[in-house]
Order: C-alpha cells, then structure tokens, then sequence
C-alpha cells in the first residue's frame, strides 16, 4: 500500500485507534521525550503534539509496535513483506537448467520490478509549495530528547547524497545536531556510504551536496535505515514496499532530488574542507550516551515545505523504543535475502530488543554436518551491518528463537564452555563504548546445537542440576557481592547474575575464582557479573547492560572441568564498568539515560490533560537511581 504522503498515514492510524492527538502544551525540550518514553515502554499509542509552541505538530511513536510498524509498510504482517519478497527472489532465480519459456514467462516479473524504479517528474511536489531561501531551523520544533545532550536534534531526517563519480544517489538516516539558523552537524559514521561520498569530494577538493527530507510516505524513512548493499537506490526498495514508485523532484539550490510528497525538505552543502564541530553528547538508541566526538558542518541553503506541514520525529534510549520495531522490520525483510543468497541453512533470525540491535543475534539453522554452526557464524559477520553483532547465537531448526526461555534452555543443555564458544575480533559499531579500542573489538559466537559424533567432546552435562544457591550465605562470605539473580536457575537455564561493588584491579577475577571453588557454584555454567548499581531483578535490564558494557574477547573467564571434581566447565563475563584505575580502560565510559527531576513532575502534573489514560509513572524514576555520578560522562564513581 502507498500513502499519498505522512499526512495520510497520520490519518490511518487515528481510523485505526493508534494515534492520539494532545492539545495541552508540550515543550519540545525534554517533555515530548518524557511522554513518549512512558507511552513506548508500554506499547501505547503514536503521538501527534499540536501545542508545542511552534507553528506545526510534532508527530513521534508512529512505528512504535508490530502492529504500526506493519501499518507503516502496508501490511497486516511483517512476514508478509518476507514471503513477497522471497517469491520475487524465486522468480528472479531462475534454475540453470531453465529454458526459452522459463525466461519469457520472467518478463511480467522484470516489468514489475522497473514499474517500482523511483522516477524524477517535473515542475514542484508537495514539498516545495512553501519556499524559505533565507532558511531557520531553529523556528522548526526540533527536539532536545535528554538531560544531558548537546542541542537539539533532527531525530528522523532522511539524507540524499551522491556518489560524485557515478552520481549513484545514497538514503541513510543520521542524527542531525542543530548550532543555529543554518547549520547543524552530520553525524555520519566511518562505515556509512555516504561518509564514503564525503571522502570522495574531499579528494575532489568540491562542496558536497546534501538535502534532507522529513516525512513522506513512512516507506521511505523507513528504507533510509534499510541495510542495503552499496550502489542499491533505497527508493528502489522504497518502491518495492508501497508497490509503486517514488516521484521525486528537483531541488531549489541543490543538484539533487527529493520525494515529492516530503513533508519538509533542507536543502544544504558540506564543505570538506571546513574543520568539523564537535557535535554531541547524545541520548543514543543503546540506552546510553554517545559521547561528543567531531563530525562535518552541514549548512543549509534553503528549506522548503508543503503547506501546514507535520514535522516528524523519533526518541531513542533504554529499549523497547519506537526504534525497537523498525529494526524487527529489518530482521523480517532481510532475513529471506540472507538465506536464497548467502546462507540457506538458516531457518530463522531475531535480534532480541535488549541487544540493541547490534550485540545480540539468534539463529536457528538446518544443521547436516559437524561445524556448520561456526560456518554460519563466520558468513552472518561478514554481512554487511551484521559484522557488528557482538554475541552470535546458533541453535538447530526446531527451537523457537522468538521465545527467549526456549532458546536459553537449548544453550544450557547443549553447550560446553570450553569448547563451544568461539572468540575472535573484528569492526564494531561506533556506539559500542566497551571496545578498548573505537569501533574495533572483541565479539562470541556460541554454537548451542545439538553435537554431531564428530563434534562431541561428552562435558555437556546436560543433566546436571542445579541447587539454589543461599544467596544470605554466599553475601556473608563475600561482602563485594550485593546480589545475585537466580531466577533462571529455576527454569533449568544455567545463568546467574551477581552485583558486585568493584574496588580493586583483577576483582572480578579472584571473586570468580573463589566462587567456582564453592559447593554451591560448581554446576552453574555461566555467570555474569554486573556493578552494584543495576538492578539485577530484571533480567530483561540485567542482560541489556550486560550487552553493552562487555567485549566479550576481553571481558571473559573459562574454568575447564577437572573430572571427576567438576562435573561442567565454566564461563563469566566481566560486565562491570570499565574504568583505568581498576582495568587500564583509557575510554570514557557513558551514562545511561534518564529524564531529570523537573521534567518528570512537569509531565506528572499534566498527565490527565494529555488524553492518554490511565497514569504511567516515569520510566526514568527505576534509572535515575542506577546513573553514575557526572553528566554524559560517567564519574570515576558510582552513586
């Protein structure tokens, strides 16, 4: 299904009870942020601000869910989108044997496909009925998202640039910090095309072209963050997804084209040779800060809208966010390309929400032979954005991988610490802050099938049970230990989670060692360590930290069994905070994010004026109490 434009997906979503419309004021500075977290965290509504004390509403939370996000793609389903685009693949891929009918039969299929191409129409779109050549930002309700960030910022732009020797076009979707009236900053990392285009004008010695378009039809913003291979046109995709092409047009003071229907469009260059601003910190979407760092200046020549436009926005932080399901649509799209062309043992993919993305990947796979599981491994992070994935989970095709307790008891049963998990190092994610080294660190692949004869090495023990441990006793003999989380035990998934109060180089270390020499820790296979400062109980949050804060090449312990003494071989992760006194970690390390005090009462205040229902206390009240002392940057101790 094609939306006519964002105003039109606006409007389905209120036919369809998934939007709610708030009139009371909202500042776009720190408020809209607070509502939203509550809504998101609570799988609530999509969000149309009409009082924010700007001359246009603010739309937030629109692919909030499954269900919206399905929506915003026009369909009733994800899979839906996979299993049209794995008949299109099959269509596509004719068998070598195929003959002169085979291939003219493809013909309807080819013209299809060339119908979906993105095309240039003359004279102005929507987008262009308003035209501002003396261009201000900072009049638009562009949003402060959290306490602690460095500006405002464009939350949801979709970026156009070009490839200055083949004019190949690129979409991406960076972050956009606002400095004044015309200019904001770009926040394009190393491995994004478009800071490959940057570099090439740069080598050219040429102003770069670049514009930025906001709204539409949410296929393109979501196509903008689409994994797509180098030199493919996201509006391609874009057309794929809304089964008709994306019209673009010509822009004012720029050599470069936009759609349409945009809602807003900034027209702007990049001058390669200018000095880079320091942009940041910002409220990122691993629940942390991404700290300050340099990027270009982007200055805008001209900003041109459709009349009485809608401004779009996300927020991103401590999942789930809104960006939780955009990211699902990814892991639904790309799972069918990934197994026709490159992996066609792969049965099933998810990447659990508190893996950010990024650090955590479970596969299941059709497994015929010994080693298969480390060869999936290998070719998943040599996938393009997969490269990143820090923890790579395989299990065999039977296990539910969308049922997290299913696929933990698979790994406690068919598991062996010593020999079935595998390290090694390679590109991380920029955001990762745990990498002694930026964007570059250590990752694990676990393979949790069942062993073939070949592979069998007899130390699964996968019937050892475990006891519950007298948590009073072991906190007795070790006062570093303020909690442990045993709640898995008792789900027959070998996993503890322990709270430590960190005081000296190689704590974490010793305390493992003295705990595997204890009755009560002998058949726990994995232990996760944590700082005293998060709240273990959950374990959805206990994992999500854990995610972020260890490189798990570094970070990691095996204690081999010694039959007939120990009866399972160990391993624990080291997912405290790194810091240079205690672990030589010459990084700064982030904090997580939370509103402050008066943003919070300012929004309990309000709550029964905004039409949203029944009173949802902060999220941040449970998070403030984990911050470390220090803005951004976390203090050199805890609270």
């Amino acid at each position: 299904m094609a939306y006519k434009n964002l105003q039109h997906f606006i409007k389905t979503l209120e036919d369809a009870g998934e939007l709610v419309r708030i009139k009371e004021f909202v500042n776009p500075h720190l408020e809209i942020t607070e509502i939203t977290d509550r809504v998101s965290k609570n799988y609530g509504p999509a969000l149309l601000f009409e009082n924010t004390g700007y001359d246009m509403p603010v739309l937030i939370n629109a692919m909030g869910t499954e269900k919206r996000m399905a929506m915003a793609l026009g369909v009733n389903k994800l899979d839906d989108i996979a299993d049209g685009m794995e008949s299109l693949l099959k269509n596509m891929m004719p068998s070598p044997n195929s003959g002169i009918i085979e291939k003219i039969k493809m013909l309807p299929k080819l013209g299809e496909i060339a119908s979906w191409m993105p095309k240039v129409i003359s004279g102005k779109g929507e987008c262009q009925e308003v035209v501002i050549l003396n261009p201000d930002i900072t009049k638009f309700p562009v949003l402060k998202c959290w306490p602690e960030d460095g500006g405002p910022f464009i939350t949801l732009p979709i970026i156009h640039t070009k490839d200055p020797i083949t004019g190949i076009r690129n979409v991406g979707l960076y972050r956009m910090q606002v400095f004044g009236p015309d200019m904001t900053a770009m926040h394009w990392h190393r491995h994004k095309v478009s800071a490959r285009h940057y570099q090439e004008y740069k080598r050219l010695n040429k102003k770069m072209p670049v514009v930025v378009a906001l709204g539409g039809d949410p296929a393109y913003t979501y196509s903008a963050t689409a994994p797509l291979p180098d030199g493919v046109d996201e509006y391609m995709l874009a057309g794929f997804l809304r089964r008709k092409r994306v019209e673009l047009v010509q822009c004012i003071t720029q050599d470069a084209q936009v759609p349409a229907d945009a809602e807003i469009i900034i027209e702007g260059y990049i001058d390669p040779n200018e000095d880079y601003i320091l942009e940041g910190p910002f409220g990122d979407h691993t629940g942390y800060y991404s700290l300050a760092d340099y990027y270009p200046k982007f200055h805008i020549t001209a900003i041109t809208h459709r009349k009485n436009p809608v401004y779009p926005a996300t927020i991103v932080g401590i999942p789930p966010q809104e960006d939780a399901w955009i990211g699902k649509a990814t892991e639904r799209i790309f799972l069918t390309p990934i197994k026709m062309s490159m992996i066609p043992e792969i049965v099933d993919m998810v990447m659990p929400v508190e893996g950010v993305f990024h650090n955590l990947v479970i596969v299941n796979i059709k497994k015929d032979y010994p080693g298969q599981a480390i060869k999936v491994m290998n070719s998943l992070w040599g996938a393009g954005q997969m490269m990143f994935t820090k923890f790579m989970i395989v299990v065999d095709g039977d296990v539910n991988i969308h049922d997290s307790m299913e696929v933990a008891q698979y790994i406690t049963k068919h598991t062996d610490a010593a020999n079935d998990f595998y390290f090694t190092k390679g590109p991380m994610d920029v955001l990762d802050h745990s990498c002694s080294t930026m964007a570059f660190g250590g990752k694990v692949g676990i393979d949790a099938t069942a062993k073939l004869p070949e592979e069998s090495n007899n130390n699964h023990s996968s019937n050892i049970k475990n006891n519950p441990i007298d948590i009073d006793a072991v906190k007795t003999i070790f006062g570093e230990i303020k909690d442990i989380n045993q709640t898995l035990l008792l789900l027959h998934i070998s996993v503890v989670f322990i709270a430590v109060h960190k005081t000296k180089k190689q704590h974490i270390k010793e305390l493992n060692d003295a705990l595997l020499k204890t009755d009560q820790f002998k058949n726990i296979k994995m232990i996760i360590y944590l700082d005293d400062t998060i709240d273990i109980s959950d374990v959805a949050d206990a994992v999500w930290r854990f995610a972020n804060n260890v490189d798990p090449m570094r970070d990691y312990f095996i204690t081999k069994n010694n039959e007939p003494d120990d009866e399972v071989s160990h391993i624990s992760f080291d997912g405290t905070r790194k810091t240079k006194d205690l672990d030589g970690f010459d990084r700064d390390w982030p904090n997580i994010l939370a509103s402050d005090e008066k943003t919070i009462k300012r929004i309990d205040e309000i709550w029964d004026k905004l039409g949203l229902g029944k009173f949802i206390p902060s999220p941040s009240l449970k998070y403030r109490k984990q911050l470390y002392k220090g803005g951004a940057v976390a203090g050199n101790k805890g609270i």
